[in-house]
């Protein structure tokens, strides 16, 4: 070192900066909230942080800033009771989970080559899909044919044949040359799921059998809680928990009547997740998940090492969008990370054209890697639990917690079985949709690419389709971005009969003018498809003779507000002359000035209902 060198224990970058308190962010946070109220409306700090709290579906409360009132007093561990902190160790190998990309591709040898391909490149498991729009039972035995059983576990999932492909796995696993007792993987056994998606009575008897097939696989564990059934339902992360539990303890009770211990029965049964883009939600809902299910074994009388809950996190399909699909793979990478934060020890990364149909070579190399990447180059398999003690993680978790285990209680005196079947989940599910529904409308929930910043013009991804499922009469899936897509299908659908929706833009004054809200209104009906004309001009007769020329029904003034108030009436009465049906303001209608109510039809703005207004908007145009 020479001698001009500095060490960096000489060297403190932050020495000319005071340690801010929670009292300066308050007054910063003031400043920013009253800058444009006028004198004596400015807000106190109760109501700056009533104002910043948000509430998700669920009731969970976001607030603005947390500080360690808001976490806990003592952590724990990762690997001991209650597991909150993770039901195993990561001890910095490079399997920090395992990789278990799905694979449903009804051709058998296609479906082969790709799980080879997948082991050959960082998968670390196989999870297939065994259902008539994907694999048969009888097509186990060539998928896996030259799969290494003992290095790469199987994990089955189906909704309609998991008996039959429990049986087919076993079979195949026992006919093969290697120690049965150190297989691990799951048979997939859900007969809950099987009969929520159905809409038929649960078959506990599934249970007896499951447990018969897996007598020579001790470590095999043949039931699945598989909450993502819930979750591509309706269900928020506190109903998700709720579900897990209600499920896992049928199972823990059939098993238990079946001769079991509680100690066997909590060893049998993984739980399947969904991942979400909302990633310190799926943190602490994970974290949340194997706390509760440590409770449970608690109160059940099961040893304390015995009660973790081990997790395969899946990307939610709820979330994943049809339309600008390559932002998928920014939903899964952060749901992979959220999930593996998490302490997931499966983790499936569902393609970015998942919706559009079967995968490519190119999809499924980039779910896996994204799981690859972010465990051995990024080094988040490496580490425990690394969002324990932030208290905004720590806060979350608790709160999911405790509404989670309100839930469970209320269905929980009946049993769970008994709540699906007289309706009393889908009541919750419906309940909570509707809720979401409304978010999503009015973008308080907002979908990248679908529901903001549209690219209405891109050709879709084009994938081989999978072949027609069975109509199910249960819970049905769905996805957040559908009602968005259905708009935009008929848009499309009219623009290929030659009708294409369009709206005109009557853009007053100058671009400094109108140029904001320009941007919004033209983003606003895009999501729906419809085409957006922008019309300049200096008189209002320039405006009318724009829109004749356009032939459009339906036009927006769009301008600041000192330019609605000289000139919007005339330019709203000239469009209405014209021909215009329907005549809105960017803004708020005020802006407009004495006669701005009687000279339009209404307002867009931020915060409205998207969905109503582009739905009313097709429908005048005949689309």
């Amino acid at each position: 070192m020479s001698d001009q060198a500095t060490s960096a224990a000489e060297i403190s970058l932050a020495a000319d900066f005071d340690t801010p308190s929670q009292a300066d962010w308050e007054k910063e946070v003031l400043k920013v909230l009253n800058r444009r109220r006028p004198e004596g409306k400015e807000l106190n700090i109760e109501q700056a942080y009533k104002r910043l709290t948000s509430t998700t579906v669920d009731g969970l409360e976001i607030k603005p800033l947390y500080t360690k009132d808001d976490g806990v007093e003592e952590l724990g561990y990762p690997g001991v009771f209650p597991f909150v902190r993770g039901a195993t160790i990561r001890d910095g190998g490079t399997t920090a989970w395992h990789v278990a990309q799905l694979h449903e591709h009804p051709n058998p040898e296609t479906s082969k080559k790709a799980v080879l391909t997948d082991l050959e490149r960082g998968a670390t498991a196989v999870f297939l899909r065994v259902d008539p729009d994907a694999l048969s039972p009888q097509d186990i035995p060539a998928v896996l044919g030259d799969v290494l059983l003992d290095l790469a576990p199987v994990y089955l999932s189906s909704a309609t044949m998991q008996l039959e492909a429990a049986k087919a796995l076993a079979d195949f696993m026992a006919a093969n040359e290697i120690d049965s007792a150190g297989m691990t993987g799951s048979f997939g056994i859900d007969p809950i799921g099987a009969a929520a998606l159905a809409g038929t009575e649960p078959d506990l008897s599934a249970i007896a059998e499951g447990l018969e097939l897996a007598k020579p696989f001790p470590l095999i564990k043949p039931f699945v809680v598989d909450a993502t059934i819930y979750h591509n339902a309706g269900a928020g992360d506190v109903h998700e928990v709720a579900y897990a539990l209600g499920v896992g303890i049928e199972y823990v009770r059939a098993m238990v009547d079946a001769g079991l211990s509680v100690d066997d029965a909590f060893s049998k049964i993984l739980f399947r997740v969904s991942a979400t883009t909302d990633q310190f939600a799926t943190i602490a809902r994970l974290r949340s998940l194997r706390g509760r299910w440590a409770r449970v074994g608690e109160v059940l009388g099961v040893s304390e090492s015995k009660s973790g809950a081990t997790q395969h996190a899946i990307t939610s399909q709820r979330v994943l969008t049809r339309d600008d699909a390559y932002v998928n793979m920014l939903r899964a990478t952060v749901s992979t990370f959220a999930a593996a934060v998490g302490g997931a020890e499966i983790q499936t990364v569902l393609p970015f054209d998942h919706v559009a149909g079967l995968p490519t070579d190119f999809s499924r190399r980039i779910a896996r890697n994204t799981q690859v990447l972010l465990a051995e180059e990024s080094n988040i398999g490496r580490i425990n639990d690394p969002a324990g003690g932030a208290w905004f993680v720590e806060s979350l978790t608790n709160q999911i917690s405790t509404k989670a285990w309100e839930v469970f209680q209320g269905i929980d005196a009946e049993g769970f079985v008994k709540a699906l079947n007289d309706g009393t989940i889908k009541a919750q599910l419906d309940e909570l949709n509707a809720d979401r529904a409304k978010r999503l409308a009015t973008r308080k929930l907002p979908i990248t690419g679908v529901s903001m910043f549209p690219n209405y013009k891109e050709e879709p991804v084009s994938r081989e389709a999978r072949p027609d499922a069975p109509e199910l009469k249960g819970l049905t899936p769905m996805r957040d971005a559908q009602v968005f897509e259905d708009l935009r299908d008929r848009s499309s659908k009219a623009r290929e009969a030659g009708n294409a929706p369009k709206v005109l833009l009557a853009c007053l004054g100058t671009r400094r003018d109108f140029g904001g809200r320009e941007g919004f209104t033209s983003n606003l009906f895009q999501v729906g498809g419809i085409d957006t004309i922008l019309a300049e001009g200096e008189k209002p007769e320039d405006f009318a003779r724009q829109l004749k020329e356009a032939d459009a029904k339906v036009a927006v003034l769009c301008s600041s507000a000192k330019v609605y108030a000289s000139q919007g009436v005339d330019v709203a009465k000239a469009l209405r002359d014209a021909g215009a049906e329907t005549v809105y303001v960017a803004g708020q209608i005020s802006e407009l000035g004495e006669g701005g109510e009687a000279a339009v039809d209404g307002n867009v703005f931020d915060g409205m209902d998207v969905v109503e207004l582009l739905t009313t908007t097709l429908d005048q145009m005949g689309a």
